[in-house]
């Protein structure tokens, strides 16, 4: 077995049982003998090589490459036990932090998000088959953290209790509030407030396959005169708006424009507006995006430290209003996700091929491992642009979150309807 790799070994796993069957075909055996044994086998010995040099981007690319397979056990299987051994000290030893602070100094040019590159990025990931994400998304295709209010919610109801979650933050206490959502996906947000809160929704995005079904959607619904989409970057979007939402759009951003994207937030949200910013984020220091995820999921993407985030809202004139960590929830969403991929591996491997599923599969264990183990969580942040734009306890929230459980429930029509029922009452 390479060296370098024994001696990551020896170091790293104390418990658990952890084998590997390197390119000689020797066993080596780590761990205090607990759990469900795992077992990785290496197929060459390039491959040993190059996870002993840089684990935190080449093994994701062997394993995705073929170059080792997980004979026992599942990939998340073998990433937990990583995880758990390892916490936040993955890239713990000197080489390894070596190579991260290379990648650090050089994030201002990988995440250089000009318009161009943003779109490029976006296509690289969003522009997939349509038919990839209808096998694991919920019906709606929201591809973001879900809100679980029960242990035992479906990832239908989930990602429904999302979307009252933000809505109840955003307060539209009225009707017609014309709302800006940047980054609107498949357009299942806007749709939202343009159905149940009879919003007024523009919507953007940088993807070709996402802007045409979210007007598809919006058609279909009756929707179209209340939710406009475009194929817009957020930058050359003109306001005034009444709300803004972003839900999991600014990991895209790029730390570099932090200061433009909330300069122009500013500008165009009317004085009593009202912002709603959800996104990844680290609980620690700034630090660098997964490499593996960086070079093949998500290029340009960036999962920004709380004090990133503010200093660049600061800068902007926004007022911090509220302050939400959601823990474990994308968790429990990417734990749906990989279920669901893997249990329709075979009609992802007809869309694409082997090394697209293991790809993804990587892709969807590593994130869910991290969002268990490591130092992944999720920021709602909300902003206003005077202190008595909203009422100055939370209590709102939870009373327009009940009121739009009740919308939710099937047959209840919109916001209008309910309001005239309340008044009739």
């Amino acid at each position: 077995m390479n060296r370098i790799l024994k001696y990551y070994l020896d170091t790293l796993i104390h418990t658990g049982t952890f084998s590997v069957i390197d390119a000689g075909g020797n066993l080596r055996t780590w761990g205090d003998g607990t759990g469900e044994p795992l077992t990785v086998r290496f197929n060459s010995h390039a491959a040993e090589r190059a996870v002993a040099l840089n684990p935190s981007l080449r093994f994701g690319e062997v394993y995705m490459n073929g170059g080792a397979d997980v004979v026992e056990g599942t990939m998340y299987d073998v990433l937990a036990l990583i995880f758990q051994n390892a916490g936040n000290h993955v890239t713990s030893r000197p080489w390894m932090r070596a190579i991260e602070r290379m990648r650090r100094v050089a994030r201002g040019i990988v995440q250089y998000n000009t318009p161009t590159r943003a779109r490029s990025n976006v296509k690289h990931h969003y522009d997939l088959s349509g038919a990839l994400y209808d096998l694991f998304l919920d019906e709606d295709r929201q591809y973001s953290c879900a809100y679980f209010e029960r242990p035992d919610a479906t990832l239908e109801e989930a990602q429904l209790a999302k979307k009252r979650h933000i809505a109840a933050k955003l307060r539209l206490d009225r009707d017609d509030l014309k709302v800006l959502d940047i980054g609107c996906g498949w357009g299942g947000m806007g749709l939202y407030l343009a159905g149940k809160l009879s919003a007024d929704v523009v919507g953007v995005t940088l993807s070709d396959e996402q802007l045409a079904i979210a007007r598809q959607r919006a058609e279909d619904a009756g929707l179209s005169e209340r939710a406009e989409f475009r194929l817009q970057d957020y930058r050359k979007t003109q306001g005034p708006f009444d709300r803004i939402v972003s839900v999991g759009m600014f990991e895209h951003v790029g730390v570099g424009f932090y200061d433009a994207y909330f300069s122009h937030c500013a500008e165009i949200l009317k004085d009593d507006g009202v912002m709603l910013l959800h996104t990844i984020g680290r609980y620690d220091p700034p630090g660098n995006t997964n490499a593996f995820i960086q070079k093949y999921i998500f290029p340009g993407g960036y999962i920004p430290a709380l004090s990133e985030v503010m200093a660049a809202a600061e800068r902007s004139g926004l007022i911090v209003s509220d302050v939400e960590i959601l823990r474990i929830h994308y968790a429990e969403t990417l734990k749906h996700w990989r279920e669901r991929f893997l249990s329709r591996r075979d009609e992802a491997k007809a869309l694409y091929d082997e090394r697209f599923c293991r790809m993804w599969e990587f892709y969807l264990a590593a994130s869910e491992t991290a969002f268990r183990w490591q130092d992944l969580v999720v920021f709602q942040l909300q902003f206003t642009k005077s202190l008595d734009t909203l009422p100055i306890t939370r209590g709102y929230m939870a009373a327009e979150e009940e009121r739009l459980r009740r919308l939710d429930e099937p047959g209840s029509g919109n916001v209008a309807d309910l309001r005239r029922c309340e008044a009739a009452e």
